[in-house]
């Protein structure tokens, strides 16, 4: 593992914490509060909170995960740990997607947003289809494929030049959501929008509306830049102290900053277009620049075309940094050529692996030509990837409690059951047929594996499958539970609603229990045992001395 040791520990707490922030402040917060406003009126004040709150707790479970395993690509490498190779598959898989496919959404956002400039080749750049997805133009898919290329090379030369260029990018992407939000509020706010329904008429809140927003409307897809900061661990000092920091301070001040958008967009709006047809009348194409032209703000108007560029750039930017940590924890997992672990000496960079994911952004931006279509795909991948952590932390307790851990999560079996459960709640809340598609990526991804595993032989492959059968068993049972759920939920309505939400929590729990005993203690975890024994730098294990005497043939 010696290219483990080329990868440079340079980022500290506070670039750290701006790295998880700036993943958090994209594209998510030009689209989100309309986006949630559409699915749940007024109430999508709510569904910010309680999709902060379900993520938050999501979140800690991978901090005490990522200051033991203070490797680059850790969100990859958990369930390999913890399961063995096909639950570290099927999690690496689903949260690869997730991830890697954000750098091309950012740079559609940004000239989806630039297309509603309204003048000149701006017009050109996004087509609107009413009733469908959206598309960007031949012209704007070669806009956004520059930026992808520019994120590229920002990431190409080394770390230091990452951290330092994002930590500046997203002090200004923090600055400027915030600016939006108090002057819209103070350019009047409408306190009776608040009455107005998300299909017109009064407003009361729809418990359900609310669920589906925190799982469709962008607020998991704006969330899930918390793990930016644990795919960097290898390159962070001090990981044990840097990773909570990151992630607790990145989610508290994404939360405030996405409320207090929410509020402003609901009290800002004209209260004569809500008259028509409610919040799922309004129809922005590029929506806090549009109402801001609206409230004669348009100062903020530009302000915010130009931020645009920059909100989701930063965001695309640091992605391209987490994705090629992720391929490079994959390659180390076995289920990738060799390649792709290799780390350039001079810049401490996975290279080959950021090439993989420019070429596979390339190929999302081709099939998947505009934002809310690209959305829908991150959301259904990123729901699925929550699901190990919680799981693979609490089986590490129980099969190897003597490694070191710089972090010990407070109350770790109440929170990681709770965040198990709310994975479980927001895969169901997604809607049919979203959950069975979920199956089928999976499915798809399955080749790779088990190429990769004839290569290296079916030994203990009995021992790989006994650890994932609740994985396997939980995703079918959801997308049975999905398909004849309620109706509110995309379901055919065999089970009421109300007893379908009681039900999942359920079932979640019964596979958390499960998840959690079906863990063993697979070779890769005394791999790296040894290998802290001989770098005690990079990995803090206390090694055990037989182990020692075996790896290295002396005491």
């Amino acid at each position: 593992m010696a290219n483990q040791h080329s990868l440079r520990r340079d980022v500290g707490p506070f670039a750290l914490m701006f790295t998880g922030l700036g993943s958090i402040i994209g594209s998510g917060w030009l689209f989100g509060a309309w986006n949630a406003a559409k699915l749940a009126g007024p109430g999508a004040i709510w569904a910010w909170v309680l999709g902060a709150v379900i993520i938050l707790s999501i979140a800690l479970t991978y901090a005490e995960l990522g200051a033991m395993f203070p490797e680059s690509g850790g969100m990859v490498r958990y369930g390999h740990y913890s399961h063995g190779s096909l639950v570290g598959f099927i999690a690496a898989w689903a949260n690869w997607i997730a991830i890697v496919s954000v750098i091309p959404v950012e740079a559609e956002a940004s000239v989806q947003y630039m297309a509603g400039w309204k003048w000149g080749w701006a017009q050109d750049l996004y087509h609107a289809m009413p009733g469908k997805h959206g598309e960007l133009s031949p012209l704007g898919l070669g806009i956004a494929a520059v930026l992808v290329i520019v994120y590229f090379m920002l990431n190409y030369w080394s770390v230091k030049l990452f951290a330092r260029s994002n930590s500046l990018i997203t002090i200004i992407k923090l600055i400027i959501p915030a600016a939006t939000g108090i002057a819209l509020i103070a350019s009047g706010f409408h306190s009776e929008n608040l009455a107005v329904g998300a299909n017109g008429g009064s407003h009361a809140n729809d418990f359900a509306a609310i669920l589906t927003a925190v799982a469709t409307a962008g607020i998991v897809f704006s969330f899930n830049g918390f793990q930016s900061p644990v795919n960097l661990a290898g390159e962070a000092r001090n990981p044990g102290r840097s990773i909570p920091f990151a992630i607790i301070g990145a989610i508290a001040l994404a939360t405030v900053v996405y409320v207090l958008l929410q509020i402003a967009y609901l009290g800002a709006v004209p209260p004569d277009l809500l008259a028509q047809a409610g919040w799922k009348g309004i129809n922005f194409s590029s929506p806090f620049a549009e109402l801001a032209v609206l409230v004669n703000l348009n100062w903020l108007a530009i302000l915010l075309y130009a931020d645009a560029f920059v909100s989701p750039s930063g965001t695309g930017m640091t992605y391209t940094a987490t994705t090629a940590r992720m391929i490079y924890g994959m390659e180390r997992n076995g289920t990738l050529p060799s390649i792709f672990g290799r780390i350039d000496p001079k810049s401490g960079v996975p290279r080959p692996a950021m090439w993989l994911n420019l070429v596979v952004s390339f190929l999302f931006l081709f099939f998947f030509r505009g934002w809310d279509s690209l959305a829908a795909v991150i959301s259904v991948a990123t729901i699925i990837s929550y699901l190990t952590g919680p799981v693979s932390v609490m089986t590490l307790r129980r099969t190897a409690p003597e490694l070191h851990r710089p972090f010990r999560l407070a109350g770790l079996p109440i929170i990681a059951a709770i965040a198990f459960i709310m994975s479980a709640e927001l895969l169901y809340w997604a809607k049919w047929p979203l959950t069975g598609e979920i199956i089928l990526l999976m499915v798809v991804a399955l080749p790779v594996y088990f190429y990769y595993q004839a290569k290296h032989g079916w030994k203990d492959f009995a021992s790989h499958l006994k650890g994932a059968w609740w994985l396997v068993a939980y995703l079918v049972t959801l997308a049975v539970v999905s398909k004849i759920g309620s109706a509110k939920f995309g379901g055919l309505g065999v089970i009421p609603y109300g007893w379908d939400l009681a039900m999942v929590a359920v079932i979640g729990l019964v596979y958390f229990l499960w998840g959690v005993k079906s863990g063993w203690r697979t070779p890769s975890i005394e791999a790296e045992r040894m290998e802290a024994g001989q770098h005690p730098d990079d990995l803090q294990i206390p090694p055990d001395e037989d182990e020692v005497e075996r790896a290295t043939g002396h005491r």
